[in-house]
């Protein structure tokens, strides 16, 4: 089975070389699931011909916001309208969950509480996971049909399914501890409240439950 990468930002300079970018990390956390990747870098200008050139997608994080004015937005949104209609399966990350969202009809705002960052626990209702976090920008309002799966305090619409064939999450399942270090080290100092950092930090050595949500994204994307 095919699965389509939709790429829509890259790792920091200073850490691809060890972590790799957004979709190899995508590739490491499904790899034993019987997929074969290719990925598209759509924050490039870098698009499938169409739906037919998967059997399903995943739409990775982004240092962009959703609602922000790029050219690639407007046609990934189409994509992902026609990724729906197809009755392709679907999964979204931080900024797939949310291009998801408003492209289905929801809302994505920058969320006046701040950030969440590094290891977070998520209520699923029958079951917590941890996970790692790292956004600023929150779905407010839900598209027509969407269920939410998952919430913290701070993030009511942590998680949410479409539908049976689409599964969007806020966290950030692919985040390893050593990413987290580097993006606390790179793009959080002097962005991100020091306060969090440190919680952050102090953080990295608790397991997260990576693995078993991976197995909840393969079990989406096999139909």
């Amino acid at each position: 089975m095919k699965i389509g990468i939709l790429q829509a930002g890259h790792s920091p300079d200073e850490l691809r070389d060890s972590v790799g970018d957004y979709g190899e990390m995508f590739t490491r956390l499904l790899d034993g699931h019987g997929f074969d990747f290719q990925i598209f870098s759509v924050v490039d200008g870098e698009f499938p011909s169409g739906t037919e050139d998967a059997d399903g997608w995943l739409i990775t994080g982004s240092k962009h916001g959703a609602y922000e004015d790029h050219d690639w937005i407007p046609p990934l949104e189409t994509l992902i309208r026609d990724i729906r209609d197809a009755g392709q399966p679907l999964v979204g990350v931080c900024f797939g969950h949310q291009i998801i969202a408003q492209a289905l009809g929801g809302k994505v705002e920058k969320f006046d509480g701040g950030w969440s960052v590094g290891r977070t626990e998520y209520d699923f209702g029958d079951q917590t996971m941890a996970l790692n976090a790292w956004h600023q920008d929150q779905v407010v309002d839900l598209p027509e049909g969407a269920e939410i799966i998952a919430s913290t305090d701070f993030c009511a619409n942590a998680a949410m399914m479409i539908g049976d064939k689409i599964l969007t999450i806020q966290p950030h399942p692919e985040f390893t501890a050593p990413l987290v270090a580097g993006l606390i080290e790179h793009r959080g100092r002097g962005n991100v409240p020091d306060t969090l950092l440190n919680a952050a930090e102090d953080a990295l050595s608790t397991a997260t439950d990576n693995a078993k949500f991976a197995d909840k994204m393969a079990a989406i994307l096999k139909g």
